[in-house]
């Protein structure tokens, strides 16, 4: 892992890969966002592109996860928003508690090892 100046952390490609969709999913979670302020919210928190971001986008909403509607921009052509969906709120709720075993697991190991070194 390897920090940026703004904070945001370079990480192995297979980790980042398993919390992106949970990433969106919370993000998108309260307030419906359009695919580029996506990509810069998640950016703020790992280093991703555009490309990244929007074949998730496209998947989640192939699965059903997210709803789509176009609303008009005062900064050019009308924007796409995601809103999650409550098929799309089950799912993240899934991830969120896989993601906190998962973490709490490699977290005891990480200090158990800790204490044995």
């Amino acid at each position: 892992m390897l920090p940026l100046s703004r904070g945001v952390i370079i990480i192995n490609t297979q980790f980042k890969k398993g919390v992106l969709e949970l990433l969106v999913m919370l993000i998108v979670e309260n307030e419906d966002r359009y695919g580029y302020e996506l990509v810069e919210e998640v950016s703020k928190i790992v280093d991703v592109n555009e490309g990244t971001i929007y074949p998730i986008l496209k998947r989640l909403t192939n699965e059903n996860y997210f709803e789509t509607y176009l609303k008009e921009s005062t900064e050019g052509p009308p924007r796409k928003y995601y809103h999650l969906t409550i098929l799309g709120k089950e799912r993240k709720e899934k991830l969120l508690n896989e993601w906190t075993k998962f973490n709490q697991s490699v977290s005891k190991f990480l200090k158990e090892r800790e204490r044995n070194e």
